[in-house]
Formats: C-alpha cells, sequence, structure tokens
C-alpha cells in the first residue's frame, strides 16, 4: 500500500556516519511503503567507502554534488559527476570514492525498500 500524499521534510541533524565510511540522512524510509527508500549519501573528500553489496535489493545512485569514481561488480571503475545515474545490482559489491574538493553527495534509491539485513560487508 503507497502512502497518501504528502511532503517529507529533510532533518539534516539526523544525518548519521556508516561503517562502510558515508555519511547518510534517510530521506525517505516509510514502513508502510516496502516498495522502495531514498537516503541522502555524503562522502567526505579523499574518502572511499569499504566494499559492500546489498542482499536482494537493486540501488541506483544519483549523483547531487561533487566527483568520484565508483566501482560496481566486474565493470570498470568510471568517473561520476551530477545528474550520472548508477545502477548497482542485488548482491553486487560495490563502492565510491570521492575525488573532488568537497563532499560527494548523492541520492540512493533502493527497491524494495533498505533492510539492514541486506547489507553485507565485504571488508
Amino acid at each position: 500500500m503507497l502512502p497518501r500524499s504528502t511532503v517529507w521534510k529533510q532533518t539534516v541533524a539526523r544525518e548519521f556516519l556508516t561503517p562502510e565510511g558515508c555519511s547518510i540522512l534517510e530521506t525517505y524510509d516509510e514502513s508502510a511503503d516496502d516498495s522502495m527508500s531514498i537516503a541522502r549519501a555524503r562522502v567526505g573528500r579523499g574518502v572511499t567507502t569499504a566494499w559492500h553489496a546489498l542482499d536482494a535489493t537493486v540501488e541506483r545512485y544519483i549523483i547531487a554534488e561533487g566527483c568520484g569514481r565508483v566501482e560496481v561488480g566486474d565493470f570498470p571503475p568510471t568517473d561520476v559527476a551530477p545528474g550520472d545515474v548508477v545502477i548497482i545490482p542485488p548482491g553486487v559489491r560495490q563502492r565510491i570514492a570521492n575525488t573532488g574538493n568537497g563532499d560527494l553527495i548523492f541520492y540512493c534509491i533502493c527497491t524494495p525498500r533498505f533492510q539492514t539485513a541486506a547489507y553485507l560487508s565485504l571488508e
């Protein structure tokens, strides 16, 4: 069941640092809507996130600010910039590095909704 029409406001104070090395702000994560979730990720200058995968979850990165280099499975490392979209199939290893001078900010859209149990640390 989809939620009724509404506007979700971000509360930046709720951002938290993950063990993989990026800060996450859960932009849209509604237990009544298991179809998807959206989080804003922020990776600091010079940081590369840890290798990880999501079991049974497709993840999409939409790059909003900054520059980076993403690695997904056996696909060659690829530079990304604002407007780029990265598709990460379920169970495929991934990480991203901030190659710019400021924060790398991107949105993570997970289908179905992100569940902590789906997270697989590969390091």
